[in-house]
């Protein structure tokens, strides 16, 4: 199914990116100094998955190489930027419960019930994937895409998570969880504007024209004229350490990313990663936080790129 850019059943008119979803993706380019040819070939597509909608980005006119997960409170277009650098035939999915996928009765947006809405749209619209890319909860759901269904993930790329991250985030800052933060703060908000300052003040090291971006994407006006986020929040289990089996059960070459300002990821926490799979690689992304692919996206590429290899 192709979607329009726009979501009529979820926004108010005139919502979502204004003048069209992708009409932004320049200005990704110009800051992270990528070439820019004009418009890429990208559009959205969706499947139904148990009555459910689950939305997707598109990427090229090749069947896709590459299938992007993000993180909670995110949207694909996350990876927007990354995206742009590869220049590789890609799927990126809204995971149930944010963008423009439905959300769920129950809530539970966890890795195992968010696995099993995701893989049927993987089959559909990215059978032959070489490469699935997931950063936190996206992560964390390749890791039980991988277990549960390995004909999907032939080799993946975690970014800044493993299963114990439940335990890290409970003894974080607010300063340590960064955005993530935000995913338990309000949820309505009087303006656009007041958003992007909350947005900032988290990611105090990121533009404000990229903050201005991820927030447009990751917001709607509702009728009364407030703006909200475009996620749902999350009410399934919390505790993701019976995936540390599910890594240990996946046989895909891997590869986890750590975010070098990050503090989900410890030294100890890697290294039961390692032990799970001891063939794992490991790299670490100096001075990227949590989001590595926000803040360090060319150097997320280099490593993508070279996970494609064999």
């Amino acid at each position: 199914m192709i979607d329009s850019a726009h979501d009529p059943a979820r926004d108010s008119a005139g919502d979502t990116a204004r003048d069209g979803e992708f009409a932004l993706l320049h200005e990704n380019a110009e800051e992270a100094g990528i070439a820019w040819p004009g418009p890429p070939a990208v559009r959205r597509v969706s499947s139904e998955v148990d009555g459910r909608r689950v939305s997707a980005l598109l990427w090229g006119t090749a069947p896709p190489r590459i299938v992007f997960l993000h993180g909670g409170g995110q949207n694909a277009h996350t990876w927007d930027t990354v995206l742009l650098a590869l220049g590789e035939p890609a799927l990126a999915v809204d995971l149930p419960g944010h963008g423009h996928s439905d959300w769920r009765e129950d809530r539970d947006y966890m890795p195992r019930a968010s696995a099993e809405a995701v893989a049927p749209v993987l089959r559909e619209w990215a059978p032959g994937a070489e490469l699935v890319v997931g950063m936190s909860l996206g992560g964390l759901t390749a890791i039980r895409i991988a277990a549960r269904h390995p004909d999907l993930v032939r080799r993946a790329v975690i970014v800044d998570v493993t299963p114990s991250a439940h335990l890290r985030h409970r003894s974080m800052t607010q300063q340590q969880q960064g955005t993530t933060a935000l995913t338990r703060g309000r949820r309505t908000f009087a303006t656009f504007e007041e958003i992007v300052e909350r947005t900032a003040a988290a990611a105090p090291h990121r533009s404000r024209a990229s903050i201005r971006r991820g927030v447009v994407h990751n917001t709607r006006r509702l009728p009364d004229g407030r703006w909200a986020w475009r996620y749902d929040r999350n009410a399934g289990p919390r505790d993701f350490s019976p995936l540390w089996a599910d890594l240990a059960a996946t046989t895909c070459p891997l590869t986890l990313v750590r975010g070098g300002a990050s503090a989900f990821v410890p030294d100890e926490d890697a290294a039961e990663f390692v032990r799970r799979r001891p063939d794992a690689q490991v790299r670490v992304v100096a001075g990227a936080g949590h989001a590595v692919q926000s803040d360090a996206p060319l150097e997320l590429a280099d490593i993508v790129r070279a996970a494609l290899s064999p």
